[in-house]
C-alpha cells in the first residue's frame, strides 16, 4: 500500500526591503515574448476565471489576472484554496525573464519535531487533520502583496471586486462544492461559523444552484482592499487567528500574533530542465514539483514515447517505472531548502538521470524502487511519510503582452483545518510535515520545525519551444498526483502531438510506490493484464482527484484547456 495516499485521500512588509531584494532571476536559456491578440485564463471554476478577465479587460495584466481569480476561488471553492491557505507561483515576467515566489504556510514558532505527539505517540494523519495543530501561517497574501507591488499594473483594491461581489451579492453553490460539504462534513461543520454558512437548519449541506452569500468575508475581503496586507498579518484578523488556533475544539495549537506578523513571502530561484529540446521551468523546494515533474521526464528522455504512442502499454510501464523511481527520491530529500540541505542540481543532473534511467526497462519491472544517491544529496537521512491530502486549485493566466502566470493555491484537505476566520477556512497544511521526525534513528528531511515550510507537491510550470516562445502554462491539484498529471500533460503535448485539452483529459497512471494507480473508468483499465505482463503485480483501478488547468501557444494564439474531470474552464479576453 502506497504511502502517499492515506485513508483520509511589527507591522508586516510583505517582502524584503528593495536593497535585499534578488535580482530578476533567469533560467539559463533567456525565453522570447511573443504578444497575443488577446489574453486568457483557465481556472478550476468559470467564475474565477471570469474574474481574472476582468482584470485583462481592465487593463490589467496577467499578474493582476491571476490574484483576483485566487480571490474568487476562495469565495467559490472554499473547499480548496483562498486566503487561509498558500502556494507557489511561477511568472513569466513578458521580459525573458522567469521568477517563481514561494507563499507557502509557515509552522508556528513553538513547533518542534513532536508536534503531532500525543501523551508521547503520533496522532494518524485524519485526527491531526482538524482543528489547530495543523494550520501554518497563512502566505497567499503576503505573496500577493510581493508580486503585485513589483509586477501588477491595476490598483491592488482592483483585484477584490470581483471576489467582493460574489461573497456579498451570492453565487450558486456548484455541484462539486455541494458534494465536498456532504462528504467533509466533519470538517466544514467543525465550527459553527462553518455549520451556519454552509449547511441548513437540519444540518444538511447546501444543495447545488443554492444561492450562497458570504457577508463576513465580503467585509473583510472589503478591509483587505482598502487596508492592504497588514490587515491580514496584523491587527484584528490576525488576532482571530491566532485565537482560532488556540482555542480550536479540536488539537487546539500555541500560534501567536507574532507568528503572523513574522511572515515573510520568498523570492526562489526557478528551477528548469530541457526535455527534447523543450526549455521546461518549475517550482523549486520546498515544493517537490520542479525535481518531480522534470525527473520523471529526465528518465523517460532516452526512450520514444512519440514511436511507442498514447494507446501502447509500454508507455505507460515506463512511466510507472520512472514516477517510481522519482518518487523514491522525492521521498527521501524534498523539503525546506532553508532548513534542510535539498540536492536540487543532483537530482536533475544529466549523469544521475541517466544511472537512475539505465534501471528501467520497457521489458520489466523493477522489483523495487528505491531512492538514490544524487550529488550534493545529506548523509544518513531517511524516507519521508507524509499524506498529500488532495484539495488544492490551480490557475493559469496569460495576458496579450505574453506575460504568463501560473500559480498553485492550497487550504491542503478539503476545507482545511474546518477552522474559520472572517468567513475562510484555515489550512492544515503541516499534515504535509512528517508526523515522525525519525525514523530508525535517522532525521527525516520534512520533518517539523518553527518557521520551516511543510514539503508540497505543487507544479506550476513553464513550458518552452526550442526557439525560446512560450508553448504551454500548466498545473495541477489534487495532492501527490499533482506530478503525475502534470507530467502526462506535457508528454501529451510533446510526445504525443496533442492539444492542452487532449492531453489535460489523458487518463492519469499513478506510481509512487510499489502499487500501481490507474484512472478508474478510463482505458488504462484495459491495459492492466499487459501491465501485469511486465511485473506490476499491484496495479488497482482507483477514483483519483484530478484537477488539472493549462493555456498552451498555437500559432501566435492562446488555447485554454481545463480537466473534463472538474467544473474549469479557460475564458479568453
Amino acid at each position: 500500500m502506497t504511502r502517499w495516499l492515506l485513508p483520509a485521500l511589527a507591522a508586516l512588509a510583505m517582502a524584503a526591503p528593495a536593497a535585499a531584494r534578488p535580482a530578476r532571476l533567469r533560467p539559463e536559456a533567456p525565453t522570447t515574448t511573443v504578444p497575443y491578440p488577446a489574453g486568457m485564463v483557465s481556472a478550476a471554476d468559470p467564475r474565477a476565471a471570469e474574474a481574472g478577465v476582468a482584470m485583462l479587460r481592465q487593463g490589467g495584466n496577467a499578474i493582476d489576472a491571476a490574484f483576483a481569480t485566487l480571490l474568487a476561488l476562495n469565495v467559490v471553492e472554499p473547499q480548496s484554496s483562498g486566503i487561509g491557505g498558500g502556494g507557489f507561483l511561477v511568472l513569466d515576467d513578458g521580459h525573458g525573464n522567469l521568477l517563481s515566489f514561494d507563499g507557502r504556510e509557515t509552522a508556528p514558532a513553538a513547533a518542534t519535531g513532536q508536534w503531532f505527539y500525543v501523551d508521547g505517540k503520533p496522532l494518524p494523519v485524519p485526527e491531526a487533520i482538524p482543528g489547530g495543530r495543523s494550520v501554518g501561517v497563512p502566505g497567499n497574501v503576503a505573496l500577493m502583496a510581493s508580486v503585485h507591488k513589483r509586477y501588477g499594473r491595476l490598483p491592488w483594491a482592483a483585484l477584490f471586486a470581483p471576489a467582493i461581489r460574489l461573497a456579498r451579492d451570492g453565487f450558486a453553490v456548484s455541484p462539486r462544492l455541494s458534494n465536498f460539504l456532504a462528504r467533509a462534513s466533519g470538517t466544514a461543520a467543525l465550527t459553527g461559523q462553518g455549520r451556519a454558512l454552509y449547511y441548513d437548519a437540519a444540518g444538511q449541506p447546501l444543495a447545488a444552484g443554492t444561492v450562497l452569500r458570504n457577508p463576513a468575508m465580503a467585509t473583510f475581503l472589503a478591509t483587505l482592499a482598502a487596508q492592504g496586507p497588514k490587515a491580514f498579518y496584523t491587527g484584528p484578523n490576525a488576532a482571530a487567528i491566532a485565537a482560532a488556533v488556540r482555542n480550536a475544539p479540536r488539537n487546539p495549537a500555541p500560534m501567536a500574533v507574532a507568528d503572523l506578523a513574522a511572515y515573510r513571502a520568498k523570492d526562489r530561484a526557478p528551477v528548469c530542465m530541457t526535455y527534447r529540446a523543450y526549455r521546461l521551468c518549475g517550482m523549486g523546494p520546498p515544493s517537490s514539483g520542479a525535481t518531480t515533474v522534470f525527473g520523471i521526464l529526465g528518465l523517460l528522455q532516452r526512450f520514444d514515447l512519440h514511436a511507442l504512442g498514447k494507446d501502447n502499454p509500454t508507455s505507460w510501464h515506463l512511466l510507472a517505472e520512472a514516477m517510481r523511481l522519482t518518487y523514491a527520491d522525492r521521498d527521501r530529500y524534498l523539503a525546506d531548502g532553508d532548513f534542510v540541505r535539498v540536492p536540487v542540481a543532483g537530482l536533475l543532473s544529466s549523469g544521475y538521470l541517466s544511472g537512475r534511467s539505465a534501471l528501467v526497462s520497457t521489458e520489466r519491472t523493477l522489483p523495487a524502487a528505491v531512492a538514490g544517491d544524487p550529488p550534493g544529496a545529506p548523509l544518513a537521512q531517511a524516507d519521508t511519510v507524509t499524506a498529500d491530502v488532495p484539495s488544492t486549485s490551480h490557475f493559469v493566466a496569460v495576458d496579450k503582452a505574453g506575460r504568463a502566470a501560473t500559480m498553485t493555491s492550497t487550504i491542503e484537505s478539503a476545507f482545511g483545518s474546518g477552522l474559520m476566520v472572517n468567513g475562510y477556512y484555515l489550512n492544515n497544511e503541516l499534515t504535509d510535515f512528517s508526523i515522525v521526525p525519525e525514523q530508525d534513528g535517522r532525521p527525516v528531511a520534512n520533518r517539523v520545525a518553527g518557521g520551516k515550510r511543510p514539503r508540497s507537491a505543487m507544479s506550476p510550470t513553464l513550458v518552452y519551444d526550442p526557439m525560446g516562445r512560450l508553448r504551454l502554462a500548466i498545473g495541477a491539484a489534487g495532492g501527490a498526483t499533482i506530478p503525475a498529471q502534470v507530467v502526462k500533460s506535457i508528454i501529451g503535448v510533446i510526445d504525443w502531438n496533442l492539444t492542452a485539452q487532449q492531453a489535460v483529459a489523458l487518463p492519469v497512471l499513478f506510481a509512487p510506490g510499489d502499487a500501481v494507480f490507474i484512472e478508474k473508468g478510463s482505458n488504462l483499465e484495459a491495459m492492466i493484464p499487459a501491465l501485469q505482463a511486465l511485473g506490476h503485480a499491484d496495479v488497482r483501478p482507483r477514483e483519483m482527484p484530478l484537477k488539472t488547468n493549462a493555456i498552451e501557444v498555437v500559432g501566435g494564439r492562446l488555447a485554454g484547456a481545463a480537466d473534463p474531470r472538474s467544473e474549469g474552464r479557460a475564458v479568453p479576453q
